[in-house]
């Protein structure tokens, strides 16, 4: 109930890129996250229509897709935010003697100058959402375990690295849709308060939810090495 619009979380409904080995997915898709990111915004605006056919392909629905751009959307208003504020720094000598004599002249220049965005937030903007799509795929299509496995057919070492790192991500926005939920349904409200108690709770659920995998790794990796010591003595005894 807590966790069904989690972001990036795995589907269980399974789609035509499921079938598609992990190891494939990664070589694939993440070398092609960096390519998105020297892309022109009309290729920018092809790839992420074609993201969005393979993500409706795989079933997923507009919900979940939408669900998945919200990192985007937050980190876009910042960038925006951001840029208002730099273009009101740059023009304030302008502005300011513009604001006592001819106030009607201010719309005019505020709009083009101030609250328009230029074409660089608009190519970073695309190349963000691109690059969450293209990440969406891979998450909603492939669970931690087969991010895993593949991995470590190539190095086991730094595929249980990789693969850690990799399955903790949507675990993030997991914990932080149950705590953001949990939040809502204490009739708590949106605002400074809220992010500086929410803030320390997922990183302290986060932090648990780390050493826990860490400990079933290291548990997993002893009753291994367990078991592999108990086979080479019966081997030696038969031979024997």
């Amino acid at each position: 109930m807590f966790v069904k619009s989690a972001i990036f979380k795995y589907k269980t409904i399974r789609g035509p890129l499921h079938r598609v080995p992990a190891l494939l997915k990664l070589l694939f898709l993440l070398p092609l996250s960096i390519i998105c990111m020297s892309l022109q915004p009309l290729w920018l605006g092809v790839g992420i229509v074609i993201t969005i056919i393979i993500a409706f392909a795989c079933r997923f629905t507009i919900l979940e897709q939408l669900t998945d751009l919200k990192p985007a959307l937050y980190y876009g208003l910042l960038m925006y935010a951001l840029s208002v504020f730099s273009n009101i720094f740059d023009n304030w000598h302008q502005l300011s003697s513009l604001l006592p004599a001819t106030c009607y002249l201010l719309p005019e220049i505020l709009l083009p100058e101030i609250l328009l965005p230029d074409i660089a937030f608009l190519q970073i903007a695309l190349r963000l959402i691109l690059v969450i799509q293209l990440s969406a795929l891979l998450f909603r299509t492939t669970t931690s375990m087969e991010i895993r496995e593949s991995l470590c057919r190539v190095n086991k070492r730094l595929g249980n690295a990789i693969s850690l790192f990799l399955s903790f991500i949507p675990q993030i926005f997991e914990n932080w849709s149950i705590i953001n939920k949990a939040w809502k349904s204490r009739g708590g409200k949106n605002g400074i308060h809220k992010i500086k108690t929410t803030v320390f709770i997922l990183i302290s659920l986060s932090m648990e939810k780390a050493a826990m995998k860490a400990k079933a790794l290291q548990s997993r990796k002893s009753s291994s090495s367990s078991v592999f010591s108990v086979s080479s003595v019966v081997n030696k005894k038969e031979k024997q």
